[in-house]
């Protein structure tokens, strides 16, 4: 696995018409032209402030019906991770979209080090402020890992659950990985990322205190046991790429070891199938994947 590999699973990788590692003119157009695009495929809505676990935590709503829950990916915001599947999923469900210590419009709170066991509990306390008793939850890649987390350690707030190019161990993704993770370095960043966070917060000491704290949680990635997976009892839906960061086989064996899975696995990348910012070259319209969250979304839960 070459050093972009390595990077995909924490900030997704360049995009081969963005290789640089510093923002010209040119593609600071490209890249606002893409977030302002991405950010007006969603239903305009207001976002808002939560104080939980010490955080200033942004969130936003959009829709109504069943709650559900979206947790971005390392380095991400709501926008450059669910932009466009949001606006379909709002048709049916209350989304509750998050933005994570240290993330998009949320701060760092007292700078400790961001975990996914506290991003979990933020969410739940969330849902607590907004009276929210469960909901649907749907985590892309380190989000994901975060949504295991939540479901595990608060399972009365979960109906359902999307685990979305995602791991729980170390063997879940190449070897070369964990490697080249102790020199995992800021120009690395996609471009893409730089500047939708940039474009909330202008601030490059926090754009590199973000990255930091991503860099900082992979190279002290801690496995999930196997058997708090296999204790997970509601229905849960798998996503992954057949050229995902996580091994497609890191996949099956999530589907196999929680009782009540289903998985996907579709052509393309980290992300691809659900058109995460940086895959959008590649990704399809509407996203491929769409159908079927929302077809597992859409089934009742048997009891």
């Amino acid at each position: 696995m070459n050093k972009t590999g390595i990077i995909n699973y924490l900030f997704m990788g360049k995009p081969d018409f963005l290789i640089a590692d510093t923002l010209d003119s040119k593609k600071v157009g490209t890249l606002l032209f893409l977030i302002t695009a991405f950010t007006h495929t969603a239903i305009a809505q207001p976002g808002k402030y939560a104080t939980v676990n010490g955080l200033h935590m942004y969130y936003e709503i959009h829709g109504t019906g069943k709650p559900l829950v979206l947790i971005h990916g390392a380095a991400s915001t709501i926008q450059t991770t669910f932009g466009r599947v949001l606006p379909s999923l709002a048709k049916t469900h209350k989304i509750i979209a998050v933005e994570l210590q240290a993330h998009g419009h949320s701060d760092n709170r007292d700078g400790r080090q961001i975990t996914f066991e506290q991003d979990a509990d933020d969410v739940a306390a969330l849902l607590q402020v907004l009276h929210i008793d469960h909901a649907d939850v749907f985590g892309f890649s380190n989000g994901g890992t975060t949504a295991l987390q939540f479901a595990i350690r608060h399972p009365e707030l979960v109906s359902k659950l999307i685990i979305a190019s995602s791991m729980y161990k170390r063997v879940g993704v190449a070897p070369e990985f964990w490697q080249g993770m102790d020199n995992a370095s800021f120009k690395d960043m996609p471009d893409e990322y730089k500047a939708a966070f940039l474009a909330i917060n202008p601030s490059q000491d926090a754009l590199h205190t973000m990255f930091n704290q991503c860099a900082g949680r992979m190279q002290h990635f801690t496995d999930i046991p196997d058997e708090s997976i296999s204790a997970l009892r509601g229905p849960a839906l798998i996503l992954s790429g057949d050229k995902d960061v996580p091994l497609p086989e890191h996949a099956v064996e999530m589907y196999r070891r929680i009782p009540h899975a289903t998985l996907a696995i579709f052509p393309g990348g980290h992300g691809t199938y659900m058109g995460e910012l940086t895959t959008l070259k590649a990704a399809h319209n509407p996203p491929v994947a769409l159908p079927v969250i929302e077809d597992f979304l859409s089934k009742p839960i048997s009891k």
